[in-house]
């Protein structure tokens, strides 16, 4: 065995789980041909076989150029077992349906053994073409590569690039097929054998081809099972490698750029995307122009991203130049969503009546149930809400509603609308409209893989909204999926994660799950502490919390020590918090008498201040990208 390398085994990645009882297999058959001298080389109209003798060069039409014109039954009996293996081969890539590929495999296989690597090549051919043929073929596209991966596991015990490619294939179809565990399991398993490869020395196009080819799968199939932040590893790692090979000014590099930058605002990691999205504009400016609707894509995402900055009026600008460019492409669609953008950044900048002419002459443009119209009138809601114009805003409401009740459409657009109605509603105190609208929302993000991590953020809003009606049993297991949701979604330390903490805790608090609800609650303030400050009212609020949970356990050494820091946070506040500093204060007597075994002292007690009682638990979101997130 050479040295470092991982045993591969074909057993570990339990290939029974791929198949059901309709896939469709590979044919077999046990014939084989007897080895030739001759070497092939296609060209043009001809086929050249070369002998070993060079000066000897015979030529004759293509076999499958004859075949091209022809029906699948004409098709089946012109490729023979005895029609030559090169014209055989190239009917594979010339076929012109899955019929004629299927027919062009079996006559080829004819001609060679089981155990022929040959066949094994053959097969992960086959099941590459029916791969880019879409969905329908992918279970005949994943048994093929299985059958590709046994055979080339039996030839390339030590790892080959062949192997490693029909790894990355069993995963890419697992993902397409929503079998995400078989994907990451086979796409681990590729980079294990490129490792080793690498460490004895391979190296190539090929090899780096496939190297981020993987990466690329693995940043896919993550993101489909909500590990957003791990993607983006993934993404950054493909990224890198391709500025090792690339040219600084290719365009693949830009495009690598560009998606990278979108992982990062994904993330919210704003400052990171802003620079490489940078990168990629200036690249595809200089190479295409700069009135392309990729220049456009990457404008709007580099609004999108100032918009995560806070920083509207470049967004904004970023924005005029997008519709700039698509007023003279005469892209209406995109430029009417444009201008509902453009609406959405002047509701942030305050500038409403703006905002609100703006979205009058979209929806004049546009039909009476179109999905534009709906989505102007969300807008539109929120301009009025802004405005103190709570009637009106429900109006605007209810009239996107009606019109996505009759779209048949499961776009990410859509889940979006939905989501940003369901938050109006919740700031308008709606919350059972509110509620009924997050759970519709979570139903359409079932069926988009790539939108999951937007899941988290809403079991965190119903996790709270059934914590503040009083409903705290069905707010825990809406909290605990928020919690798996976002941290993989957003990493260990998001924002997001630290309310979701904070609100589970509450309830687990309210359910005399002490331990749990301390457990909860301490990680929520490490996080909102190195988010927003210990200062803040939110950090303030965790603490007084972690005291309350102490008392009701009895550490009361250790419930005076937090209560103590919850006085020390607001007197650092000044004047502005003395009706805090002074209930503070009186919970720190209390918890003292309790100590000294005081039997008329009450701790913890439920009149903190009112803002604290209701402070909208966290709710901030962004707008990024039209995604949301806590």
């Amino acid at each position: 065995m050479r040295r470092g390398f991982v045993p591969f085994r074909l057993s570990k990645l339990k290939f029974s789980k791929f198949f059901s009882r309709n896939v469709i297999f590979p044919f077999h058959s046990n014939q084989s041909t007897p080895s030739t001298h001759l070497k092939y080389f296609p060209h043009a109209k001809f086929h050249f076989f070369v002998t070993q003798n060079p000066r000897h060069v015979h030529y004759q039409p293509c076999l499958f150029h004859r075949a091209i014109q022809t029906t699948p039954a004409h098709f089946s009996q012109i490729l023979s077992p005895q029609s030559r293996q090169p014209d055989l081969e190239e009917a594979l890539d010339f076929s012109n349906n899955t019929e004629e590929l299927l027919i062009a495999f079996k006559a080829l296989e004819a001609t060679l053994s089981e155990n022929d690597k040959r066949l094994g090549l053959t097969c992960l051919k086959v099941g590459e073409i029916l791969l880019s043929k879409g969905s329908k073929e992918l279970e005949k596209a994943l048994s093929f590569v299985i059958r590709a991966l046994e055979i080339l596991g039996r030839n390339d015990q030590g790892g080959s690039i062949p192997l490693v490619k029909a790894l990355r294939l069993v995963g890419s179809i697992s993902c397409k097929m929503k079998r995400s565990d078989e994907s990451l399991e086979s796409l681990e398993t590729a980079c294990q054998i490129l490792d080793s490869l690498e460490e004895e020395g391979f190296s190539g196009k090929e090899f780096d081809s496939e190297k981020i080819s993987i990466q690329l799968e693995l940043a896919n199939t993550k993101n489909a099972m909500g590990l957003r932040w791990e993607a983006l590893i993934n993404l950054r790692r493909s990224l890198q490698m391709r500025l090792l090979i690339l040219e600084p000014d290719s365009l693949l590099l830009a495009s690598a750029c560009k998606d990278v930058a979108e992982a990062y605002a994904g993330v919210l990691e704003f400052g990171e995307a802003r620079l490489l999205c940078l990168k990629a504009l200036g690249i595809f400016e200089v190479k295409i122009g700069k009135n392309c609707e990729e220049v456009v894509k990457i404008r709007q995402l580099l609004g999108a991203i100032h918009v995560g900055l806070e920083e509207n009026e470049e967004a904004l600008v970023q924005n005029e130049l997008c519709q700039r460019i698509l007023l003279s492409l005469n892209l209406e669609t995109e430029l009417l969503n444009m201008e509902i953008e453009a609406a959405n950044i002047k509701v942030n900048l305050g500038r409403l009546g703006e905002a609100m002419s703006t979205l009058k002459g979209v929806i004049q443009k546009v039909g009476k149930e179109s999905e534009t119209r709906a989505f102007a009138f969300v807008s539109m809601a929120k301009a009025l809400f802004f405005q103190e114009r709570f009637g009106d805003s429900k109006g605007c409401l209810d009239m996107s509603c009606d019109i996505l009740n009759k779209v048949d459409s499961t776009s990410e657009k859509v889940a979006e609308a939905l989501l940003e109605i369901s938050m109006l509603y919740e700031m308008m105190n709606e919350f059972e409209t509110a509620l009924s609208l997050m759970k519709r929302t979570l139903a359409l993000l079932e069926k988009i893989p790539q939108e999951q991590y937007v899941m988290g953020s809403i079991f965190a809003r119903i996790g709270w909204l059934l914590l503040l009606t009083g409903r705290v049993q069905h707010a825990v297991p809406s909290l605990e999926s928020a919690i798996t949701k976002l941290k993989n979604s957003f990493g260990p330390k998001h924002f997001g994660l630290g309310f979701a903490y904070k609100h589970l805790g509450q309830a687990y608090l309210e359910t005399d799950k002490v331990q749990s609800a301390i457990q909860m609650l301490l990680l929520a303030k490490d996080i909102l502490e190195a988010s927003f400050g210990p200062q803040h009212e939110d950090s303030i609020d965790t603490c007084q919390y972690i005291a309350n949970a102490y008392g009701v356990s009895r550490s009361y050494g250790l419930a005076m020590e937090f209560q103590q820091e919850v006085i020390n946070r607001w007197e650092a506040l000044g004047p502005d918090a003395q009706n805090e500093l002074r209930e503070a204060s009186r919970l720190l007597q209390q918890l003292k008498k309790k100590a000294e075994g005081s039997l008329s002292a009450v701790f913890p007690a439920n009149n903190l201040p009112q803002h604290l009682q209701k402070s909208c638990m966290g709710v901030h979101y962004f707008v990024v990208d039209s995604d949301y997130f806590y």
